[in-house]
C-alpha cells in the first residue's frame, strides 16, 4: 500500500502543471504530535484514513502526480487544511 498523502497545491496549479507538492502522512504516536509543523489527522469516512496519522509539513515534497498518484482516498476536512496551511507557514517562514 502507498503511503497516503495531503495534496497541498491548488487545483489550477494541478491541472496545469505534472508536478504536485504533498505533505505525507505518517502513523499518529504522541511524540509527533507534540511537534509543532505535524498536524495530528483523525479518520473519517470523508477523508478515507483508516487509523489516526499525522501531516508531517517539514516534510513536504514535489511528486509527479501522473506517475505516483496512486488513487484518491478522500477529501482532507477544511478544519485540517487550515491547520496544514498554518504548519506550512512556519516550516516556510511565510508571514
Amino acid at each position: 500500500m502507498a503511503r497516503p498523502y495531503v495534496v497541498v497545491t491548488n487545483n489550477i496549479y494541478n491541472a496545469r502543471v505534472p508536478l504536485v507538492q504533498v505533505v505525507p502522512l505518517t502513523a499518529w504516536s504522541e511524540k509527533k504530535a507534540r511537534i509543532i509543523t505535524n498536524v495530528e489527522i483523525i479518520p473519517s469516512p470523508r477523508n478515507g484514513l483508516i487509523k489516526k496519522s499525522v501531516a508531517d509539513c517539514l516534510q513536504s515534497r514535489p511528486m509527479d502526480h501522473r506517475a505516483r498518484c496512486v488513487n484518491v482516498r478522500g477529501e482532507m476536512e477544511a478544519a485540517f487544511m487550515t491547520q496544514i496551511d498554518d504548519a506550512l507557514k512556519i516550516v516556510f517562514d511565510l508571514h
